[in-house]
């Protein structure tokens, strides 16, 4: 197996002295050094590329791709290309709920014009899961009357019976994204410089999920951990936990039972306690029936 890297500067210095007491005495043309891992030959060119030759090239390789990742350069790079979309006007959708066994799923798109960063950095904006359920009750309701977006809630009775074989979870969210997405570009006509998704799909497969959808919203940006650096996907997130909260709430009155969030053991309790008072067909409105949650609920029953 042959693998080709190429490296910059400092990382050329580094390997230089990693493989030091492992260099071969041969002198080759163009080449800086020649050295052996265990079953893997290392070459350095002049020109910066490294080639691994052996069956464990490509393991040998990807410890050196991951010290370029965590290179000064790069790093500089990257600060540079999360500025850029930061300091911008971007549509953004995020979504809350796919983790909790009770309780909706929403998503959420925004539009963030590059003049309103000020003010919702003033308001602590960020993402949702890094402010507590208080201050999002409290600045939702200000950052809704100053920009654009619009909203989608999926009760779980919906996403029982969409959720199968051919609907993941996935599907069901990129299904939900596009839907926001598509709405408020096409409604608002916003000008943005990107649309920004928080992504939880690599992009072929996002539109892969779509293409039974009539409307598709494209010219997507699909960034990791989005929330942290745009300021329309932080709002999507915060509208979004907004909604899902009062949700929430209106769902744990209905049932006369405080439900708790997530999908943990205390889930499992409260799920027993809601099949008691109500029946099995309960969980049905109320949960998300693929979670393992149904099963420990279930299997623990007496009838």
């Amino acid at each position: 197996m042959n693998v080709v890297i190429k490296v910059n500067d400092e990382v050329k210095e580094k390997m230089i002295e990693y493989y030091k007491d492992k260099r071969r005495d041969k002198v080759i043309p163009y080449v800086v050094f020649q050295a052996e891992e265990e079953d893997t030959v290392i070459t350095m060119y002049e020109s910066g590329k490294v080639m691994f030759q052996g069956t464990s090239a490509d393991v040998d390789a990807a410890m050196w791709g991951t010290v370029l990742e965590n290179t000064k350069e790069k790093k500089e790079e990257k600060k540079k290309q999360d500025l850029k979309y930061y300091n911008c006007s971007a549509v953004g959708s995020d979504e809350v709920g796919t983790g909790d066994y009770y309780g909706p799923i929403v998503v959420t798109a925004c539009f963030v014009s590059k003049d309103d960063i000020k003010d919702l950095e003033e308001l602590g904006v960020g993402d949702s899961k890094k402010i507590d359920d208080e201050k999002i009750l409290k600045i939702a309701p200000i950052i809704a009357k100053k920009i654009k977006y619009k909203s989608v809630i999926l009760t779980n009775e919906e996403y029982n019976e969409k959720y199968s074989k051919d609907i993941n979870m996935n599907k069901i969210k990129a299904i939900l994204h596009n839907k926001v997405l598509y709405q408020l570009v096409s409604e608002e006509k916003p000008k943005y410089d990107y649309i920004i998704v928080d992504e939880f799909a690599r992009e072929a497969r996002y539109y892969e999920y779509l293409r039974d959808q009539s409307f598709i919203q494209k010219d997507i940006t699909f960034l990791t951990k989005a929330e942290d650096k745009n300021n329309a996907v932080a709002c999507a997130s915060i509208i979004s936990r907004y909604l899902f909260l009062k949700e929430f709430d209106k769902l744990s009155d209905s049932l006369h039972i405080p439900l708790p969030k997530g999908a943990g053991s205390d889930v499992d309790k409260i799920g027993e306690e809601i099949v008691e008072k109500y029946g099995e067909g309960k969980l049905k409105e109320v949960s998300k029936l693929n979670f393992k949650n149904t099963d420990r609920i279930l299997h623990t029953m007496i009838y």
